[in-house]
């Protein structure tokens, strides 16, 4: 494994410094545990046969089935499937789901395929991953360019190979093939359950707080909605192609309907309403938009985002870590030292997982819940965890990630040392 996958397990130095142990710890959270790497044929529309590489990582299942979701990416790679999958690892244990942590993905730019050959790629991958994934075994979801049509798709699939209908093999469906109301907006909300948690804490006013977002994908978009709903100042948003900026605030719902339309975020697009008549609004650079002064930055896009070329640039009071992993560890150390913030990942994206826990649990009881009654669900175990945190964070006088962290490894720890580790073998029995 590269550099991203290195880095990742390079957190859990500070964290086995600060508590005890056994070296099994270390050492079954060193490796994952499946690392499957398939090629997957794809006839295209105009009848060309290509051939696209796919993978599927399950990290650690010693808290129960694993769970990760399902990426589309040109960047998709070994190396990042298996950081995505140790960190759900983590993200699991940090939100108190009884799961182990996944991953999967195919290098693809699913936005050049129509939807006939999205269809055949997303049932292909499934009968390439098939026999290591199951209910009770590891639980697909959806990731980046992936959504709840592609999980409908993969669920078929399945369906077809084991010749029973098995909804709780895939999360994150459309609502009338099993689906759970409230998943689609759960990253998002979640993110926002937690920064609303931390702003009461620290006695800001959230109608004065100025947010830039970047990442305008599933959960950056809804994210930026309901912050705004919330009274929070949306100054900024980018998507893979451009970014807008008014200091005057953005309309994240306006953007979310130009860019279902047009695909991509402008000023023109933007402006095509008469809310841009008074022209304060700019287009700048994704760069631009990370270095803005604004009291939370958003990071909802890739990982790796933040690095030690622009970490010093960057000017936020607070980041807000929407995606997997877009601080590097490095880049983590210096905000720490210039007093900025950090809310990790693996607690405020962890929405998205507990929503899909939900739903896997209506799945295999068959009984399903109003919205109203996952957002509260939902609500109750992101401030729960989210209060850990911050009081852990306070007594030991360590940063929000090294307490989520230490939070989520002692439960983890816990369930190793249960099955017995190095020390309780060496005993003599007599």
């Amino acid at each position: 494994m590269s550099n991203t996958f290195q880095d990742a397990k390079a957190r859990l130095a500070d964290v086995f410094s600060r508590i005890e142990a056994s070296d099994d710890v270390d050492e079954r959270l060193a490796h994952p545990k499946i690392m499957l790497e398939v090629n997957i044929p794809l006839r295209m529309d105009d009848g060309r046969l290509r051939v696209l590489r796919g993978y599927r990582v399950q990290y650690n299942d010693i808290r129960g089935p694993t769970k990760g979701g399902v990426r589309f990416h040109p960047q998709v790679s070994a190396d990042e499937v298996t950081s995505l999958a140790f960190w759900m690892t983590i993200k699991c244990a940090v939100a108190g789901l009884p799961y182990g942590g996944a991953k999967g993905g195919v290098a693809v730019d699913a936005k050049s395929l129509s939807r006939l050959e999205l269809e055949r790629l997303s049932r292909g991958y499934i009968r390439a991953i098939a026999d290591i994934i199951g209910p009770t075994r590891d639980i697909p979801a959806p990731d980046m360019y992936t959504n709840a049509t592609i999980m409908g798709w993969m669920a078929d699939e399945y369906y077809t190979i084991v010749r029973k209908n098995v909804p709780g093999v895939i999360t994150g469906k459309p609502v009338h093939l099993g689906g759970s109301l409230g998943r689609e907006a759960a990253t998002g909300q979640g993110a926002l359950f937690v920064l609303e948690r931390w702003v009461e804490r620290a006695g800001l006013d959230p109608n004065k707080m100025r947010i830039a977002v970047q990442g305008f994908g599933n959960a950056g978009a809804h994210f930026a909605c309901l912050a705004h709903q919330a009274g929070y100042h949306i100054v900024a948003i980018s998507d893979s192609r451009g970014a807008v900026y008014s200091d005057a605030g953005l309309d994240p719902e306006l953007l979310m309907a130009q860019k279902r339309t047009h695909r991509e975020i402008s000023q023109m697009l933007y402006c095509d309403s008469s809310v841009c008549e008074s022209n304060i609004y700019k287009v700048i650079t994704n760069q631009e938009l990370l270095e803005l002064d604004v009291d939370v930055l958003a990071l909802a896009a890739l990982e790796n985002q933040v690095t030690e070329e622009n970490v010093e640039r960057i000017q936020a009071s607070s980041l807000l870590e929407v995606a997997n992993g877009p601080v590097d560890s490095h880049s983590d150390t210096v905000l720490q030292q210039r007093g900025i913030t950090v809310l990790p990942d693996v607690l405020v994206n962890s929405g998205g997982v507990t929503v899909s826990y939900f739903e896997w649990l209506q799945n295999r009881s068959g009984l399903y819940w109003e919205e109203a009654e996952v957002t509260r669900r939902l609500k109750k175990t992101m401030e729960r965890e989210a209060d850990h945190i911050f009081e852990a964070a306070e007594d030991e006088g360590v940063s929000l990630r090294t307490a989520a962290y230490l939070h989520g490894v002692k439960r983890i720890v816990g369930a190793i040392r249960e099955q017995g580790t190095e020390e309780y073998f060496a005993q003599d029995p007599g």
